[in-house]
């Protein structure tokens, strides 16, 4: 397994956005959702005006996957994608494929969400294609101290747009998996660091799969 040992973050380059007024509606920000097929299977997508908000990875009918968005997302309405949606949506498709992939520009709207998290976010969003760290790497990296590595844990199984804030590649102590929320749990974890070149040894057996 390769396990960047120091994994050295660039300044911050915000990508996340405050809600935007004009699309407030009684209080609420208006979500629309989509669901699309990729090679890996049937993925959602919810965004607001400000950015997306939402992201199931795949399971194996739309069917589930629209369950899951009305689950997780449930005052969006079907929606019809914005350019910069629609862009993301051909991101996916093509990470599914096998081809690298970078989200770390894909605006997001994480709404009000805790400022540390959204510190760890950021700094998830900078460890790119093929390369892994760990809860403890990047507490550190943001000058916490070791404690501070189960609010990285926390703020992983907590992640709203799991591949584009790349929670997958975030690896326990010792370079063990660690949770992983996704359906197919920490097998889904494990495909999808096999898919970006990361040799990994069998993880144990779990419920469902992502392709």
């Amino acid at each position: 397994m390769r396990i960047q040992p120091h994994l050295e973050i660039p300044p911050p380059r915000p990508t996340f956005k405050p809600h935007d007024t004009e699309s407030l509606t009684m209080g609420q920000t208006v979500e629309r959702y989509l669901v699309f097929e990729t090679a890996g299977g049937f993925c959602g997508i919810a965004w607001s005006a400000a950015g997306i908000t939402r992201f199931q990875l795949p399971t194996k009918s739309a069917e589930a996957t629209e369950r899951l968005m009305h689950r997780r997302s449930p005052g969006a309405e079907l929606g019809v994608p914005t350019p910069e949606v629609a862009d993301a949506i051909a991101a996916v498709k093509r990470y599914f494929a096998g081809e690298e992939t970078d989200f770390s520009n894909v605006t997001l709207d994480l709404g009000d969400r805790d400022a540390f998290f959204l510190r760890i976010y950021d700094a998830a969003r900078r460890v790119g294609w093929g390369r892994t760290t760990t809860y403890g790497t990047l507490a550190r990296e943001l000058g916490a101290g070791p404690e501070a590595a189960r609010d990285v844990g926390l703020a992983m199984a907590q992640n709203p747009v799991a591949l584009i804030i790349p929670c997958h590649r975030v690896l326990a102590a010792g370079g063990k998996l660690g949770g992983f929320s996704a359906p197919g749990g920490a097998d889904a974890k494990a495909r999808m660091l096999v898919l970006e070149g990361i040799d990994l040894e069998p993880p144990p057996a779990a419920q469902g799969s992502l392709f």
